[in-house]
């Protein structure tokens, strides 16, 4: 409901809906909640060579809300790299789209392709494979 997305930022606890996706602050971590507004993200950046982290996650899935705030701090750490977040259950056909079978799943595009994917809770592989594909 609302604007497409809401945008957690790493300061403290606030979490807020926005009209528009602008990762101005440090650690942002985009949620998308419409596909119309991960179209809008995904035509914006598909073709940046920055790296894109897309967390596939679900609401009750046990292992992703255990390495949430992991992300949250390699979000803080990695502060040139974009990292979205998306639920299956909200947007089944992005995560079909990515052909995600199992949440967690992270997978690391640049220039609008898949460089890497890290399925399950792994935060140290996924740290090393954000360190190997972020430049």
């Amino acid at each position: 409901m609302g604007s497409g997305y809401s945008s957690y930022q790493n300061q403290g606890s606030s979490f807020f809906a926005a009209p528009e996706v602008v990762p101005s602050a440090p650690s942002t971590i985009l949620t998308f909640h419409s596909k119309t507004a991960w179209k809008a993200h995904w035509e914006t950046y598909k073709n940046s060579t920055k790296l894109m982290v897309i967390n596939f996650t679900a609401s009750w899935c046990g292992p992703c809300r255990t390495i949430e705030p992991a992300i949250k701090a390699l979000a803080a750490k990695f502060t040139d790299v974009i990292f979205v977040k998306i639920d299956v259950d909200e947007l089944m056909s992005v995560s079909e789209e990515w052909k995600v079978q199992t949440m967690p799943t992270f997978v690391l595009v640049k220039k609008g392709m898949e460089v890497n994917k890290v399925v399950g809770a792994k935060k140290d592989e996924l740290e090393r494979k954000i360190e190997r594909h972020r430049f």
